[in-house]
């Protein structure tokens, strides 16, 4: 996951709001029950030590989401009486709705319920042409279309020999539609950087626009087995996400297994654990912080000051370093900082002993 967007959090010091809202339901009574969330999370932050106006700013911000028909759930981030960043969430958040008051934003569970959201372009693909619909968690909207030739486009009949002409003639058009259609998908793919190509149609219009795209793209390009018109499409587009999410995370470990065996010098690419990673952290060397949300190390308590890379196992460690103010956070939001202000990326990770604890990362250097 590409932390950039996340900037601005960090921007202010804390303690900031942190608040997950569930918006997947849809009802007669939504409006009336985001109004209760939005008080009831109000009453939350308040509980907790969180100031007024910002106990307003995060209600007013849940009350606007009364007719909203987002269709999973909203993060909300607030400090100083505003809400500064409030990103749509790509699947519900898991228990409900919550809100909490903490020194760091709590943006950990963004890498589970909006991070991996593969986007693609499906192309209904035929002989004359396609259309092109972008889809993600969050939707769907068209994304152009590309008309090719449209006569003659059918195979005739007859087998007087007489007609092979036009037969060589129906080839070539549907060669040269699926060869438009490839093109026009390699752009729509660069336009839109979407990291799927799902191709519906008949087997063969299929096989000819995908042969036609360039091999830069073969290894994103998926066939539907169902057309248009079944209501089993849509399966077939979320399972194409979902095994790309799988393969994706699990690409990402076998780099992490690989990397964290030490070198003939006795140096690795890949360290886990909380106080390696706070060294990492402080040295500006993690390059991709791999969590598993559940894991022990994420929620222990390290302690940070001012600056992304003033962060420490114990609050002496950060005195010595010379930091006179300091706070304790949890270890994965203090690091999800350190990355943010080092370009770093994230990814949540569900394999139960790697990285060990739950906290692991590739690194820049050995």
């Amino acid at each position: 996951m590409d932390l950039a967007f996340l900037h601005p959090l960090y921007e202010h010091p804390g303690p900031w709001a942190s608040v997950y809202v569930d918006t997947s339901r849809h009802t007669e009574a939504t409006p009336h029950e985001r109004q209760l969330t939005a008080q009831a999370m109000a009453r939350q932050l308040a509980d907790q030590g969180a100031d007024e106006a910002t106990c307003r700013a995060v209600q007013s911000a849940i009350e606007d989401l009364r007719h909203s028909s987002e269709p999973h759930g909203r993060a909300l981030f607030a400090r100083a009486g505003e809400v500064v960043l409030d990103p749509p969430l790509a699947r519900p958040p898991q228990g409900g709705d919550w809100a909490e008051w903490a020194p760091l934003p709590r943006v950990t569970p963004l890498l589970e319920l909006a991070g991996e959201d593969p986007v693609c372009v499906v192309a209904y693909v035929d002989r004359k042409g396609a259309d092109f619909e972008l889809r993600s968690a969050l939707g769907r909207e068209g994304a152009g279309s590309v008309t090719g030739r449209q006569w003659p486009v059918h195979r005739t009949s007859s087998v007087d020999w007489s007609e092979r002409h036009f037969q060589l003639r129906v080839e070539n058009t549907w060669e040269h539609n699926a060869a438009e259609i490839a093109d026009a998908l390699a752009v729509c793919q660069e336009e839109t950087r979407a990291d799927l190509l799902i191709l519906v149609g008949d087997d063969r219009e299929r096989r000819s626009v995908h042969e036609r795209l360039p091999k830069r793209l073969h290894g994103l390009v998926v066939e539907a087995p169902h057309g248009s018109g079944s209501r089993l499409l849509d399966e077939d587009v979320e399972r194409a996400r979902a095994e790309h999410v799988a393969r994706q995370a699990e690409a990402e470990l076998e780099r992490f297994r690989a990397a964290r065996n030490p070198d003939d010098e006795g140096r690795a690419g890949a360290v886990e654990g909380v106080p390696a990673l706070i060294e990492a952290a402080r040295e500006r060397r993690i390059d991709e912080l791999l969590i598993r949300p559940d894991g022990p190390d994420a929620h222990r308590e390290v302690w940070i000051g001012e600056d992304p890379d003033q962060v420490a196992v114990r609050r002496t460690d950060l005195k010595i370093l010379g930091e006179q103010h300091s706070w304790p956070a949890r270890a994965d939001d203090a690091l999800i900082r350190s990355a943010v202000a080092t370009d770093a990326a994230a990814l949540a990770v569900a394999e139960q002993e790697v990285p060990a604890g739950g906290l692991g990362a590739l690194l820049r250097w050995k």
